[in-house]
């Protein structure tokens, strides 16, 4: 009794004691020794990387903003089709046929009608895919416009065409003969109002169209004040209704029978009519080009060659080779046949040699 009763007496401290001594230990040990080690260890890593942090997160949008902005310049830039520009070579055309390109002054007058004829095209385009954006994305190609695409804003396309279609005949008014600016201005207005609502009408579509490859080829001789020849107007403006019945006939062609046309006129215009439009428009074409060969309108030619008539089979086999797209449906981009095939591209150097030399009379 005596032994047992200071057993207990001594275990009972030592138990009380414990539970004293371990409730104090782990609580101050675990909020001291945990937090303040992290803290030395995170104050030091924490500042490092937000120091170079901030002068990042302030390139990434100044690098972002001008990607879009060199994004949307290339938008509009495909907008432009610089394809196409080839077509506006055709001013060149009047003063080429007079012998007229043989001067630094002529050339720069060209120069500038070019580029004021491209920025007027370019402005059409523009003004045409906003306005068709929508069935754009819907065609199984022009779906990756950048208008069509998201890749430049309808509004942008409308305010950029807008002002081109301002600046153009503004610019030529200003540095030109008075003829260019009022001819700029009604290829602008003609155009546009292809684009509301000429291109809904049958045949007229065809003519508007043709028309503007006309005026192409009338400006470079009015800019010059070079008489234009009834042969030299005749062979252009059919040969472009030729180029034009033949990419209708290759649309109608590739989209028979698919849904979202993006010319609504595709399914009025049959093929059998289209194929006997553009028929007609080559042989008046060549028809037009024979006559201008064969008369000599009272000038002795001097030259080793008929260099003037033998270029006419020059003309017929391009006119043949390009038929041969048109027949089979894929002349609907006449700017890649021209420029992608390689024998057309071809007869054409020939039948240029053949018409200067006609024309220097060498």
């Amino acid at each position: 009794m005596t032994e047992a009763a200071p057993l207990t007496s001594a275990q009972r401290p030592t138990e009380r004691s414990l539970p004293e001594r371990r409730t104090p230990a782990p609580q101050p040990a675990q909020p001291h020794s945990q937090p303040t080690p992290p803290h030395p260890q995170q104050t030091p890593t924490r500042p490092g990387p937000p120091r170079p942090g901030p002068p990042r997160t302030g390139d990434e949008p100044g690098r972002a903003s001008a990607a879009r902005t060199g994004s949307l310049l290339t938008g509009l830039l495909r907008t432009a089709r610089p394809k196409q520009w080839v077509k506006n070579t055709l001013v060149i055309a009047a003063p080429a046929a007079a012998g007229r390109l043989f001067s630094w002054a002529t050339l720069t007058e060209l120069a500038l009608v070019f580029a004021l004829f491209t920025a007027c095209a370019a402005a059409v385009y523009l003004i045409n895919d906003a306005r068709d954006a929508d069935a754009d994305r819907a065609h199984p190609t022009k779906r990756h416009r950048p208008v069509a695409a998201g890749q430049v804003p309808v509004p942008v396309a409308y305010a950029v065409g807008g002002v081109l279609a301002v600046l153009g005949p503004a610019t030529a008014a200003w540095l030109t003969s008075p003829a260019v600016p009022a001819l700029l201005t009604a290829y602008v207005g003609m155009q546009l109002a292809y684009c509301v609502s000429l291109k809904h009408v049958l045949v007229v579509d065809l003519a508007v169209v043709t028309t503007g490859f006309l005026m192409r080829a009338m400006v470079g001789g009015l800019a010059l004040g070079i008489p234009l020849s009834r042969w030299f107007l005749i062979t252009t403006g059919f040969g472009a209704l030729f180029m034009v019945a033949a990419k209708r006939y290759s649309e109608a062609v590739q989209m028979a029978g698919a849904q979202g046309a993006t010319r609504a006129l595709l399914t009025e215009y049959t093929p059998g009519y289209l194929r006997f439009v553009w028929q007609l428009a080559a042989g008046v074409a060549v028809l037009g080009y024979c006559l201008w060969a064969l008369e000599e309108g009272g000038v002795p030619h001097t030259s080793v060659l008929p260099w003037r008539q033998l270029s006419v089979v020059a003309f017929v086999l391009a006119v043949l080779r390009y038929a041969v797209f048109a027949d089979r449906g894929t002349a609907g981009e006449p700017e890649e046949v021209v420029l992608g095939d390689r024998a057309l591209a071809l007869i054409g150097v020939v039948w240029l040699a053949m018409y200067g030399l006609a024309v220097a009379n060498w």
